[in-house]
């Protein structure tokens, strides 16, 4: 301890506390991690030498696959199969609209009407969300065949389980002020919701949809491999035929539509954030 001229007095600084228990909680933490790389890296297989063994097989594969078949015969039915990738991925996306909000509104604190009905809409999200895609598109196309009508129904259960949560979560977050007010002037949930908490987080919830169509256009890529239709379709079919220079051309007009949607979802979630800070 120290006095100033002036009388202060100083009191030394004690020296920080020693949390042992934290320090090798967090050693065995970083030790269960590597334990869990190393299984996992026995579990699958990982061989660079096997790898390096295949390179051939992989420069006779590029061989046969270089340069692309673009062909009218081989390009047309790509650019039409594209536009039916496209379709699938937006109307499993907007279809999957009403649900999504209907879910989210019952799966938010602030407007699920009770607590049994909160957990039991969270683990109908929770099970839309953890069942694949593709698996429901093989269910579907069981039940309605083979085309991209099982595609869109396989992305709306999907999505309405993703989207749900999302949204979900982005209306816990919402400013409760204008709630709050609309609750003391005696408005009940459904006004509340309508008149305050949705438009509060409608960029929010816009920007979120369009990360989704980004998302499921790229889904209903996989889900033609399945017999859901769509572009994804002709790459498998290409692969079976062993006609690689046809799949070749099937993946560069895949990369060419990605590239334009993402441009596309980018360019709407830009204009939403301008938006919420003009």
């Amino acid at each position: 301890m120290t006095t100033t001229a002036d009388g202060v007095r100083w009191l030394p600084v004690p020296p920080k506390p020693r949390r042992p228990r934290s320090a090798l909680l967090g050693w065995a933490i970083a030790a269960v991690v590597l334990v869990a790389h190393a299984v996992a890296w026995e579990t699958t297989d990982i061989s660079f030498g096997a790898l390096a063994d295949g390179r051939r097989g992989m420069a006779d594969f590029l061989a046969e696959a270089v340069p692309p078949d673009l062909s009218w015969e081989v390009l047309g039915p790509s650019l039409d199969a594209a536009l039916v990738t496209l379709w699938i991925g937006l109307l499993g996306t907007t279809l999957s609209v009403p649900l999504s909000l209907l879910l989210a509104l019952l799966a938010a604190r602030g407007t699920a009407p009770s607590g049994w009905v909160y957990q039991a809409t969270r683990s109908v999200l929770s099970f839309l969300r953890a069942v694949p895609d593709v698996v429901f598109a093989l269910i579907f196309v069981t039940a309605v065949g083979l085309g991209p009508f099982p595609g869109v129904l396989a992305l709306v259960c999907h999505n309405v389980g993703v989207m749900g949560k999302l949204w979900a979560e982005a209306l816990e977050d919402a400013d409760p002020g204008p709630s709050q007010a609309l609750r003391s002037a005696g408005a009940n949930r459904v006004q509340v919701a309508a008149h305050a908490l949705l438009p509060s987080v409608l960029p929010q919830l816009t920007g979120l949809l369009m990360y989704r169509f980004d998302v499921n256009v790229r889904s209903s890529l996989v889900l033609g491999l399945v017999g859901a239709g769509g572009i994804g379709f002709l790459i498998n079919q290409s692969i079976k035929l062993f006609k690689f220079d046809e799949m070749l051309t099937h993946i560069l007009v895949v990369v060419v539509l990605i590239v334009a949607v993402d441009r596309l979802s980018a360019a709407v979630r830009s204009r939403l954030s301008e938006g919420d800070y003009a």
